[in-house]
């Protein structure tokens, strides 16, 4: 398997499981103040990290934490997180999603930027291709594009250099040491954050809901890393982002009810158009390597 199949393959399962964590926090936060749940989800996340760490022996690379670029990574982190979570209280998810998407048309100009890849017009078109037909999945009208909407965009260029670090993080620090790292940054912002709006006691299943959503949100972290810590191109790893539109649509239509339109239909088959391209001239150029 080349470099951007595994890639591929780390990327469609972090997609997954982020999706997932969003379901479950949505739900919990229906019953749980926001804040609350978010800064209890960021606390969780860590002490599953601190477990895996321990279970593994990665622990012992602990120190890797204060790592100058996983410092940095677990800044932009932060900085993402905040950002993103600040405009989704504004705007309507539809909307935070599809400019959240934006992210990999961003690392694929990091990607040729920074590391000189070599993107060409094949795949420039499927990238953007992908990004349309989330676009028109969500169906964003005019009206709801703003300063919140602009918010959601640098969330998604922080996250785009984010990603593109984990690349210059030295092979000695363990991916777990980066996820646990990752976790921490968001819980030491996320959880004095979430004393502004007052907390209240919660139920079994309310807890039970964010210890699920912080777990898929550690393993979301570790599968993130492994996509981009690989030698697979970020024009191509990335694209596979626009996979949790379809298991978004999915999972709407499962718990709440939600159902896709024809032009939702039509931008899903896009987005899945899109991906087989990508996939398809993979396997062309390891046929022909």
């Amino acid at each position: 398997m080349n470099d951007n199949l595994r890639g591929i393959l780390a990327m469609s399962a972090s997609v997954v499981v982020f999706i997932f964590n969003d379901a479950l926090i949505k739900l919990a936060a229906e019953t749980v103040p926001p804040l609350q749940a978010i800064g209890l989800r960021g606390l969780f996340a860590v002490l599953w990290c601190g477990v895996a760490l321990l279970v593994s022996g990665a622990w012992r690379q602990i120190g890797g934490v204060a790592e100058p670029r996983v410092l940095v990574r677990s800044v932009l982190e932060a900085g993402a997180a905040i950002a993103f979570l600040l405009a989704l209280f504004h705007i309507p998810f539809a909307i935070a999603t599809a400019v959240n998407l934006s992210t990999p048309i961003f690392l694929t100009f990091l990607g040729v930027i920074v590391l000189r890849e070599d993107v060409r017009w094949r795949r420039w078109s499927a990238v953007i291709a992908g990004f349309v037909g989330v676009l028109m999945v969500v169906q964003p009208q005019p009206h709801q594009l703003n300063v919140w909407t602009w918010l959601v965009l640098l969330a998604s260029l922080i996250g785009a250099i984010r990603d593109l670090l984990a690349r210059y993080v030295p092979a000695k620090v363990p991916t777990l040491v980066m996820s646990f790292a990752s976790a921490l940054g968001v819980a030491l912002v996320g959880l004095p954050w979430s004393l502004i709006e007052g907390w209240q006691p919660m139920t079994l299943r309310e807890v039970g809901l964010l210890a699920a959503s912080s777990l898929l949100l550690a393993a979301g972290y570790q599968f993130v890393v492994m996509a981009y810590r690989s030698r697979a191109e970020f024009s191509v790893v990335s694209s596979f982002r626009y996979a949790s539109v379809l298991w978004a649509l999915a999972i709407g239509y499962v718990v709440w009810g939600d159902v896709p339109n024809a032009l939702a239909l039509a931008g899903i088959a896009v987005i899945v158009g899109s991906g087989l391209y990508i996939l398809h001239r993979e396997s062309a150029r390891r046929l022909v390597g």
